[in-house]
């Protein structure tokens, strides 16, 4: 099943930049990942900064799945408010979760300034009530993360209209965020990852993986086999397929991206911007001065479904973009649609479950797919070398 459709901007913008082969030998190695998109891309650096000998397969072109759908907006926010995710998990988990996302944001800082430019750049933040109903929600959640230490200021609709062309009954300003190219992103990092003795192999298949004692075989479609002592699944809600418990629900989500602007009146600082309704619009700016909005999510049936209604979701997201910033003139240059997967609590799935022995799954869930991946590249590798990694509790399987 295709992940997405429609004209992906991203692999419009930059195109081939860079082949590989698909893989015609069979190998030996320590780690195989599954998945060549901005998950497998950051686990798999990671890992051969390590050290080890990976190996990363994709059965599409690199980069060219969920990757290149994603708006790439990088925010510490999950899905879930922290006041209603420590209700579920309790305090300390729920802070450790929002301020993983949060450091995860400045690795990305400090990742991208050693690599090629990824379209990389630090951005404020702000999260606006859609209705006066929200209003005590956020209220509630600008002091749950203001007793976690995060540096946060709750606007009310007097500051809003003073920033912005639109009105809101209030919203929560973070100077914490950032945007960036995903798919620029996961070819500089496979590309060091390979400098680092990593090899990667797109248009390859994985039809079956068979246990072993010291570790996993996996079998090509093309009759090749990868023999690792660990494999790591990165492909997204695709890796569903080799679990029974069921971790995460699908979505369709629909996006388009303007050719440039000539001006951003009433955009305080091109701000990522998001809501609070359910399903949220969202909206970020590009160093090329674009706008990219998405949102009008559904429920996922089937991709012909979802593509069929492009059209129609394209003319809701262009209104709302403009009774949103009316003094911005526009012209959508690309429209498209993805498929993604959200868990109840907004949290990733990253780790080690006993339905799969020798495994790890890296399973970015949710609007914050690139921080997670972040941190399930940090907690795979303490766990592949025996090293001791708290925060592998909370994002655990069966929790």
């Amino acid at each position: 099943m295709d992940l997405r459709s429609g004209h992906c901007f991203w692999p419009i913008k930059s195109g081939l930049v860079r082949t590989y082969p698909s893989l015609s030998q069979s190998l030996d190695c320590d780690v195989l990942v599954i998945g060549a998109g901005i998950t497998g891309a950051l686990v798999a650096d990671h890992l051969a900064q390590q050290g080890l000998k990976i190996v990363v397969l994709d059965r599409r072109d690199v980069g060219r799945g969920s990757t290149s759908a994603s708006t790439a907006m990088l925010q510490y926010e999950i899905d879930m408010h922290l006041s209603e995710l420590i209700t579920r998990i309790g305090k300390a988990p729920a802070q450790r979760a929002y301020q993983l996302c949060s450091d995860a944001i400045d690795t990305l800082a400090d990742i991208t300034q050693q690599l090629p430019d990824c379209g990389f750049s630090r951005q404020t933040s702000f999260y606006f009530a859609s209705s006066a109903d929200d209003v005590e929600s956020l209220e509630q959640e600008y002091q749950a993360r203001k007793e976690a230490g995060f540096d946060i200021e709750l606007w009310r609709q007097k500051d809003i209209e003073a920033r912005f062309n639109f009105s809101a009954p209030c919203g929560l300003y973070s100077k914490q965020g950032a945007q960036v190219d995903p798919f620029l992103l996961t070819h500089a990092l496979l590309q060091r990852a390979a400098d680092n003795g990593a090899q990667i192999f797109d248009r390859t298949q994985v039809g079956k993986i068979e246990q072993a004692e010291q570790g996993v075989t996996a079998f090509t479609q093309r009759g090749y086999q990868v023999r690792a002592q660990k494999v790591v699944f990165a492909c997204g809600y695709e890796a569903q397929s080799f679990l029974e418990e069921k971790v995460v629900d699908l979505n369709s989500t629909f996006a388009f991206i303007t050719e440039p602007v000539t001006t951003f009146e009433g955009w305080h600082e091109q701000c990522l911007l998001w809501e609070s309704a359910r399903p949220y619009t969202y909206m970020r700016t590009t160093s090329d001065n674009r706008i990219i909005i998405g949102g009008a999510d559904e429920a996922f049936k089937n991709s012909e479904l979802r593509d069929a209604v492009l059209p129609v979701k394209r003319a809701a997201l262009s209104k709302k973009l403009a009774e949103l910033m009316p003094k911005i003139p526009f012209e959508i240059a690309y429209a498209w649609a993805g498929t993604f997967g959200e868990t109840k609590d907004g949290l990733a799935y990253i780790g080690e479950t006993a339905e799969f022995p020798n495994a790890y799954f890296a399973l970015g869930y949710g609007g914050n797919g690139i921080t997670y991946s972040v941190v399930a590249a940090q907690i795979i590798a303490d766990l592949y070398q025996g090293k001791p990694n708290a925060d592998a509790e909370i994002f655990r399987f069966g929790r």
